[in-house]
């Protein structure tokens, strides 16, 4: 039997339309300036975020946080681990 709770974990641009989640942490790997540019925007740990729409090609993807909709490519978003709220 499978571990449901890692299951439940994924990178932010693997997120379904209208599915919800809580920013559990930042990859090392990426661009520093984009972390400390999320990081002022709500991108913390424990946020709740919900993916709201993505564009008809993929890329990027529309998110709900702290009360704002915000855009992102999927390579910025890949960084980002979230846990999926059921």
């Amino acid at each position: 039997m499978e571990n449901k709770k890692v299951d439940s974990i994924k990178s932010l641009n693997e997120l379904k339309n209208g599915e919800k989640g809580t920013i559990i942490s930042f990859s090392d790997k990426g661009d520093v300036e984009l972390k400390r540019h999320l990081l002022g925007m709500g991108f913390v740990k424990g946020s709740e975020i919900t993916l709201e729409k993505v564009a008809p090609l993929g890329d990027p993807i529309k998110l709900r946080l702290k009360g704002y909709s915000v855009c992102l490519r999927k390579n910025e978003a890949e960084n980002i681990k979230v846990q999926i709220m059921n």
